[in-house]
């Protein structure tokens, strides 16, 4: 079941429920994707429960309302302070050829030889795939920001003006909600853009968390319950109408170094992230990046990444900020 949110002509939220293929239609009396997602968790039932005990009305045309730019992200919390956009990486295999060599260099070469990220791999490798009851390896992570840099589907992602390069990552994300227990429970997985400064982190790679604090977009849909294990998308840039660049990605566990069970671990281990009432949108990683093909995005390309089984494809165009003149006053 895919599940996601439009917005009323009269400014309300209608949450719309289908399955691959089919119609949309509204779920009766509900007031969003979070209200129904905290509802399932204080009664101890299902999303798809809850959905069922309050019936479907209306059918809804989601590309109609795609292209009238009324979709919004596919959760949303009523204080998107507590919307939280967070992220691991180095967590993917890429092709076989990629990862067969990845493999061989960690585990042949020296250690004082190898970089930090190739450390990290190689540790995700050995140690990301914890058998049930153990614990596996921490993963890379890292913070992007609150529900203020969540961009809904079909509107810009904007690069600050003193951004080296705004390029795309095409990700899977969990969609999780906090009970009031302080317990988190996932929702499904969405297709992602972790919009990303890759030039800037490129130059050091302590400069990891200034190219990661930029916006995100996810969904339009999520699709309700575990993920596959073998995900197959494709991500593309479009430029003047026209194809610039197009690349299948991989994910799923099948294509993971770390499974997705040892990666939300290691994130709702901190209490600071299992706080009552809050929504988590956490991005698993990719090993595709146009960058890496030597692609630079200009101003209005239109980034699009779709993946089989997960919905409609998730399109955003890309916008460069104005300089803002940041004064610091003294109190």
């Amino acid at each position: 079941m895919l599940i996601s949110q439009v917005r009323k002509e009269d400014g309300s939220i209608a949450v719309a429920v289908r399955s691959p293929g089919e119609m949309a239609r509204a779920v009766k009396g509900a007031e969003s994707v979070y209200a129904l997602a905290m509802e399932a968790a204080h009664a101890g039932k299902s999303l798809k429960e809850v959905i069922d005990a309050r019936g479907l009305g209306d059918e809804i045309d989601l590309e109609k309302a795609y292209a009238e730019g009324r979709l919004l992200s596919p959760i949303t919390h009523p204080d998107p302070a507590h919307l939280h956009l967070t992220g691991t990486g180095l967590t993917h295999l890429g092709s076989a050829a990629t990862r067969d060599a990845m493999h061989k260099k960690t585990t042949e070469a020296a250690e004082e030889t190898l970089t930090d990220s190739m450390k990290m791999f190689r540790m995700g490798i050995e140690g990301g795939r914890p058998k049930p009851g153990e614990t596996g390896v921490q993963p890379e992570w890292f913070y992007k920001g609150n529900g203020t840099s969540a961009v809904a589907p079909g509107h810009a992602l904007v690069s600050p003006a003193f951004a080296e390069d705004g390029g795309e990552e095409p990700e899977m994300a969990g969609i999780y909600v906090i009970s009031d227990e302080g317990v988190p429970y996932r929702i499904g997985f969405a297709v992602a853009n972790e919009f990303s400064d890759h030039k800037t982190e490129r130059v050091n790679y302590l400069w990891l968390a200034h190219s990661k604090l930029r916006q995100a977009s996810f969904g339009p849909e999520i699709r309700i319950g575990m993920a596959p294990e073998d995900i197959r998308g494709t991500s593309r840039i479009l430029r003047g109408g026209k194809v610039l660049w197009e690349k299948p990605f991989l994910s799923g566990e099948a294509n993971m170094s770390h499974s997705f069970a040892n990666l939300e671990h290691h994130h709702f281990k901190y209490d600071l992230f299992r706080a009552p009432g809050d929504v988590h949108v956490h991005m698993f990683g990719t090993a595709t990046l146009s960058f890496g093909d030597g692609i630079r995005t200009e101003e209005g390309d239109i980034f699009e990444i779709e993946a089989a089984g997960f919905g409609l494809a998730l399109r955003n165009p890309l916008a460069i900020a104005g300089d803002k003149e940041i004064t610091i006053h003294q109190l």
